[in-house]
C-alpha cells in the first residue's frame, strides 16, 4: 500500500473512536482487520502501531487543537473534521517521519475525499495553525 492508502486506512480506523468506548475499541480494531478490503501483513502492523500511538495521544492532541482553533473546539467539530484534524495533529507534532507540509496536504485531501464540501478548507485553516 501507499502511504496516502495507509493514511486513509488509519483514518478509518481512528474514526470508529467517535462512536465506541476506548474499552470497546480493541474488538472494533479485530473487526477492521478481518474486513476482507483491510490491509495485512506488514501494513496492518503499521496501521495498527500508528492507531495505537495516536490514541494514547488524544487528549493532548485535542487539547493541542482546541487550543488553536478560536470559535470551535473539538466538541463542535465534525466527527470526520477532528479524526483528520487528530490524524495531522499527530503527525505535525509527534511524527518525524512525516514533514508538515505533507501532513497537511493529506489532511486536505482526506477532507476533500470524506468531508462536507466545506472540509477541506477547514482543516487547512486549522493545520495552518500548526505549520
Amino acid at each position: 500500500m501507499s502511504r496516502r492508502e495507509l493514511r486513509e486506512q488509519i483514518f478509518k480506523l481512528l474514526f470508529r473512536v467517535e462512536f465506541n468506548s476506548m474499552e470497546d475499541m480493541s474488538e472494533q480494531e479485530k473487526l477492521f482487520f478481518e474486513d476482507e478490503e483491510a490491509a495485512a501483513g506488514k501494513d496492518a502492523e503499521y496501521i495498527s502501531d500508528k492507531y495505537h500511538r495516536i490514541q494514547q495521544r488524544l487528549p493532548e492532541i485535542d487539547a493541542q487543537l482546541n487550543e488553536k482553533t478560536e470559535g470551535w473546539n473539538t466538541d463542535r467539530m465534525s466527527k470526520v473534521d477532528l479524526t483528520i484534524l487528530r490524524l495531522a495533529v499527530y503527525e505535525i507534532s509527534y511524527d518525524d517521519s512525516v514533514p508538515t507540509g505533507v501532513a497537511i496536504n493529506e489532511a486536505v485531501e482526506l477532507a476533500k475525499k470524506f468531508g462536507q464540501d466545506a472540509s477541506s478548507g477547514f482543516v487547512n485553516g486549522i493545520l495552518a495553525k500548526f505549520a
